[in-house]
């Protein structure tokens, strides 16, 4: 496959992880009311980020769950306010967890199933670990300048509860999903096609 060919079925995969995540993201979550009006969530949204950066790399798989994720905020009157905070957490994961995986694991040049499992582990948990870390502290600074301290002081244990939810099930689900779908497409001849 060209480089543009693959370039072009890189950016249509990204639109198909842009749509799921919002998906997930919007219709699948468990929304927990804070006081003040503001809001948490638990999802699954970061899992299809995961997925995207684990099979068509970093920068594209980020983007889509970014993508999804952030639209998913702006038809939120709740989230709405959040949305570059979405996008710039959300991209982060995909590049933190496609470096992992991609550039240091280098899960796509090995047949050594062991081998990619681990990294595959690996790469999913630390995307979601540097979100579980960031979320929170930039989500605080973000409300500290946007809906005073009170507000954020309020929200700061429930996200990094909800965060730290979201991760843990989120890095199981992309796992779970990645090493059967990986083998179907090793399978089918695609694998090589997507990355």
């Amino acid at each position: 496959m060209s480089k543009t060919n693959n370039r072009i079925y890189k950016v249509a995969l990204t639109g198909l992880f842009a749509a799921m995540s919002y998906v997930v993201f919007t219709f699948l979550q468990f929304k927990i009311t804070l006081p003040g009006g503001d809001a948490t969530s638990i999802h699954l949204g970061n899992a299809v980020c995961v997925l995207g950066a684990l099979l068509i790399g970093g920068l594209y798989g980020g983007l889509g769950g970014a993508i999804g994720m952030t639209i998913g905020d702006l038809f939120d009157p709740v989230y709405v306010i959040y949305a570059p905070k979405t996008f710039i957490l959300k991209l982060c994961i995909g590049l933190i967890t496609g470096f992992l995986a991609h550039k240091i694991g280098r899960i796509n040049e090995s047949a050594d199933k062991n081998h990619i499992m681990t990294w595959t582990i690996v790469a999913a948990a630390g995307g979601l670990l540097f979100n579980v870390i960031f979320d929170p502290l930039v989500g605080y600074y973000y409300k500290l300048l946007i809906l005073g301290k009170p507000a954020a002081e309020l929200a700061l244990a429930w996200n990094v509860a909800s965060t730290s939810i979201n991760a843990i099930t989120s890095t199981i689900v992309s796992v779970i999903i990645y090493m059967p779908l990986r083998n179907a497409l090793v399978r089918s001849g695609l694998f090589t096609k997507i990355y």
